[in-house]
């Protein structure tokens, strides 16, 4: 029986009950707590992400972990087997499972007018999401589960065997490695899904004048601005308050994503021009708040979500399908164009942990070649000539042609 509600969630012909959820927790060290069906804490996922928590990761990343660790809890309440007592076979379900099953975030009222899920935007060159899950989340998944399991392992609970096959030479391998080699390539692991590489995706020149047009005030024009000239994130933006602006030093402080300290950024003056403009009509914000605020009825600081509703507001006018992140790549691709900045500087204003990462964006685009490949495809075949003295005739009496 068991076997066969496997087989039928690989093929897609069922799905699994969404039982239990992801809330917020009440303490510091567990920001984000799996509850069950009814209600009641998870307890062994539960101490899997305070020891998450006790290695310094993010809250955000507790909550991300939180939802790969429910998904596995809901396919073994599907399957009526306990935690700890789960195999491969459980595994191989839940990856056949997530291939067909339709993310639930894709799920989200859709028009007429918007594209098919997994469909390219013709004008940008970029394709949107797709109803089902990413290769990415399937092996970030995986990950959770093999972690869950090894953490467990420690106490002697749990499985004799982690249920989550791994490539033992690759770790191996990579465990041992200098950072200054470069990166072996080794055989996925059983069950992991292939994840293409492809080059990051920027706003050409052309197309970033015209999405800089369709903002509608000067607090739009300088987060555009920002983004593109800085190469902030959009939460690390979306913070920033007046005592990190130095007008002087055309800087801004953010507190970055990955060491969650406070840096210093340099942006264009333009950027810096258009948020004097914004604070000028707008007024300054109370202490300690950020710069961004809502225009709309009482002002509150500016969301991600709503940052995000303002480009897709301007991407409906545009036929366009741009994302925050865009502008960062598109400011990581224009700075190791310019001769004056090494890939080394662009590294530390990009706040790269390593230089590998900043040399993904010296790639060139199709898109950006055209001009030169249309000389290329226009160009005249050479005409074929002989040296003086030499008769044409008997060149082709020789050699044929």
């Amino acid at each position: 029986m068991v076997e066969a509600v496997r087989r039928a969630l690989m093929e897609g012909k069922c799905s699994v009950p969404e039982v239990g959820a992801v809330v917020a927790g009440a303490t510091p060290d567990l920001p984000f707590v799996v509850v069950d069906a009814d209600g009641c804490e998870v307890e062994p996922v539960s101490a899997y992400l305070r020891d998450l928590m006790l290695g310094d990761v993010s809250p955000l990343t507790c909550r991300s972990y939180g939802f790969g660790v429910l998904r596995w809890y809901r396919l073994l309440h599907y399957l009526q087997i306990s935690w700890d007592k789960a195999t491969e076979a459980e595994v191989a379900a839940l990856v056949g499972w997530l291939r067909e099953a339709r993310n639930p975030q894709r799920l989200r009222k859709r028009d007429s007018a918007s594209p098919p899920a997994g469909s390219v935007n013709l004008k940008t060159g970029k394709p949107s999401l797709r109803e089902g899950y990413a290769p990415s989340t399937i092996n970030h998944n995986l990950s959770v589960v093999s972690g869950f399991y090894a953490f467990h392992a420690r106490f002697g609970v749990g499985p004799v065997v982690n249920p989550v096959p791994a490539s033992h030479g690759r770790r191996q391998a990579l465990a041992h490695r200098s950072p200054l080699e470069p990166t072996p390539v080794f055989r996925r692991g059983r069950l992991r899904q292939k994840v293409p590489v492809q080059a990051p995706r920027s706003i050409p020149d052309h197309l970033w004048d015209e999405l800089f047009a369709g903002m509608g005030c000067d607090r739009d024009r300088a987060l555009l601005e920002f983004y593109v000239s800085s190469g902030a994130r959009a939460s690390e933006l979306l913070g920033v308050g007046l005592n990190d602006i130095d007008w002087s030093g055309q800087l801004i402080y953010v507190i970055s994503k990955g060491t969650r300290i406070r840096q210093p950024v340099p942006a264009s003056p333009n950027a810096f021009r258009y948020l004097g403009s914004y604070l000028a009509a707008d007024g300054l914000p109370d202490p300690g708040q950020p710069v961004w605020r809502t225009r709309r009825g009482d002002p509150r600081p500016l969301t991600y979500w709503a940052t995000r509703r303002i480009l897709q507001r301007a991407n409906d006018k545009l036929g366009t399908n741009w994302t925050l992140h865009d502008a960062r790549h598109t400011a990581a691709v224009r700075m190791p164009g310019d001769e004056r900045l090494t890939l080394a500087e662009v590294q530390t204003i990009l706040r790269h942990a390593h230089l590998d990462t900043t040399g993904r964006y010296l790639r060139s685009r199709v898109e950006d070649l055209h001009d030169k490949l249309q000389e290329h495809y226009t160009k005249p075949h050479p005409q074929r000539t002989f040296a003086a003295g030499y008769d044409p005739e008997d060149i082709k009496a020789v050699f044929g042609g």
